[in-house]
């Protein structure tokens, strides 16, 4: 079957769907006649009557979806977004308008910029989508701080071309049909009554039978917009643009767990299972960047890192489970039919564009100001009126906290075994068996404390020096690590096998007590690290040794000597030159 007549087809289906409610409305009116004029009878009264009953209630429902049928695909009132008018931007506006003439196709009426790397174009069609209507545009400032000018170019027409008539008229007609189909699919699912969701169940399946039906002439169609994009804006741009969608993607997830959310409280954080985006900002964080910083951040990482950098923060990720119906074809293919298009010799060969890069974002006017205006567009009010704290005072506050979480767990080990060692004297002095529960002193959970201050909520506890003397004393394998929690692999295993999964843990805990000793004393200063993952930066002699010392403290037998080297000697953090 050629494409123009799986085209055709999936006209025919989607009016289909229009008449399926007046086919059954139909049905069951002439039903009803039947038993009010030939098959009515008085013995059997009450069998007509709930027989009325039932298919004036069915014919409720599907009035009920049939009027959904008609506010499908209307475009929602947008709150989470910046509107942005040709005045506001004209350049912006000049490439959108520039994308629309070169796929035939009128501009959008609204241009909103949001907080995603994403883009796209929403209609207000009529008619499960036989009529088009209202056009909105949506344009991620995130992707746009990520795409050349040319990668732009066609990423917009692209998704003009979802809207035009590329190999048949009917192409975009079916584009638009399976968006509202989906709309009012959900109406039926959101029924109220048992009678509705019945009625619901079959326009499920003649929806679905609608989607895989039509699939065919959604991929054709995704690939007939590349091939036009790639035509206005040039083949390597385009595949460029393809391949840069899903790196920047996880670029910015990577940003909003790291950095954007460095302000949170770290038990907030897991609480809120480390959400990224506007919700993930939601979790009721203590502090936030700068003004404009929340979204904004994202340009300093993308200057800071190269394409391998920033390609390496997607690798190992495993890419989302298409949905059964997705229009999209797989990116690979997508790719590699681009790549086989013709080379770029329509362009101007006197043209230096694409030698010179352009990003996107200088398209934009005052981009702070848009950052800033995202972020009280999208923050909840609770959370934009959060103090906000320089990027270097956010990286300290977490470090401490980090380093708090990461000694917790091996002082309170400490001082249960001081505790219980000091039971156990009292009781051969005294002579005596003084029963009393080995409990550990409460301790508030730490926030994440200002810059160049330490929290000194774990004062109760231990401290370095003297978890050093415990393990001097021997009581590190003997019974600090049998108080340690244990990871589920090493619950029931003993002696070395066993310490191979707790000795992380301890090294772990004798670092962060490090650092926060640093940090106090003003020997340690915070990185925010761009180009890696924020933390302190270390006197040269605690980078280089601190490892090694660590590793001799927690040996099978231990040997703190290093580590109190090193505590012994202040060393002043190197200056920058």
């Amino acid at each position: 079957m050629t494409f123009r007549l799986r085209a055709v087809r999936a006209f025919a289906l989607l009016v289909g769907f229009f008449l399926m409610g007046a086919v059954l409305l139909t049905a069951m009116a002439v039903l009803d006649w039947l038993v009010l004029t030939k098959l009515y009878s008085a013995r059997a009264a009450w069998v007509e009557g709930g027989l009325l009953t039932v298919t004036f209630l069915l014919a409720v429902a599907i009035l009920r979806g049939m009027f959904a049928f008609l506010r499908a695909g209307r475009l929602p009132q947008v709150t989470d977004a910046v509107a942005v008018t040709p005045e506001d931007q004209p350049e912006l506006w000049e490439q959108i308008r520039a994308a629309a003439e070169a796929t035939g196709q009128r501009p959008p009426d609204e241009l909103y910029l949001v907080a995603e790397v994403n883009a796209g174009v929403a209609e207000q069609s009529r008619w499960l989508g036989l009529l088009p209507g209202r056009r909105r545009m949506f344009l991620g400032l995130p992707l746009l701080a990520g795409v050349t000018g040319a990668q732009l170019r066609a990423v917009l027409v692209h998704e003009f071309g979802h809207l035009s008539n590329l190999d048949t008229r009917l192409g975009a007609v079916t584009m638009r049909g399976r968006t509202a189909l989906i709309h009012t699919v959900e109406a039926f699912r959101d029924g109220s009554t048992h009678f509705h969701y019945l009625v619901g169940v079959l326009y499920v399946g003649y929806a679905r039978m609608f989607l895989r039906t039509t699939q065919s002439v959604a991929r054709h169609q995704e690939l007939a917009a590349d091939r036009m994009a790639a035509r206005h804006a040039g083949r390597d741009a385009t595949a460029a643009a393809l391949r840069a969608l899903p790196v920047l993607m996880s670029a910015y997830a990577h940003y909003l767990e790291t950095y954007a959310s460095m302000g949170g409280s770290q038990e907030q954080e897991e609480e809120a299972g480390g959400a990224a985006g506007a919700g993930g900002a939601e979790a009721a964080e203590d502090a936030l960047p700068p003004v404009g910083e929340v979204y904004g951040g994202f340009r300093r990482l993308l200057a800071a890192r190269t394409e391998e950098g920033l390609t390496a923060l997607a690798a190992g990720q495993r890419p989302p489970r298409p949905h059964p119906y997705d229009s999209h074809p797989p990116l690979a293919e997508r790719i590699a039919l681009i790549e086989e298009l013709p080379a770029d010799v329509e362009l101007d060969p006197h043209s230096h564009t694409r030698h010179q890069p352009t990003p996107a974002l200088a398209l934009l006017r005052d981009t702070d100001h848009l950052f800033a205006a995202l972020e009280a567009r999208t923050l909840p009010p609770t959370v934009v009126q959060l103090p906000r704290k320089s990027w270097d005072e956010l990286t300290m506050a977490r470090a401490i906290a980090d380093a708090e979480g990461w000694s917790r767990p091996l002082q309170v080990a400490v001082a249960r075994t001081l505790r219980s060692t000091e039971q156990k004297a009292e009781q051969t002095t005294d002579g005596t068996a003084t029963v009393r529960r080995d409990t550990t002193p409460s301790v508030p959970a730490s926030p994440a404390s200002p810059a160049g201050a330490v929290s000194t909520v774990n004062s109760s506890l231990p401290g370095l020096e003297e978890i050093l003397d415990a393990f001097d004393r021997g009581l590190l394998w003997m019974e600090v690590a049998d108080r340690m929690p244990k990871p589920y692999q090493a619950a029931r295993l003993i002696g070395p096998s066993a310490r191979n999964f707790i000795r992380p843990r301890i090294f772990d805990g004798l670092a962060g007590l490090i650092h926060l000793r640093l940090a106090e004393s003003g020997q340690a200063q915070p990185d925010i690290a761009w180009s890696g993952r924020p933390g302190l930066v270390l006197p040269d002699a605690w980078e280089k040794g601190m490892d090694d010392a660590l590793d001799a403290a927690v040996a099978d037998t231990p040997d703190t000597a290093p580590l109190r080297a090193l505590l012994a000697t202040p060393h002043p953090l190197a200056t920058a030159t």
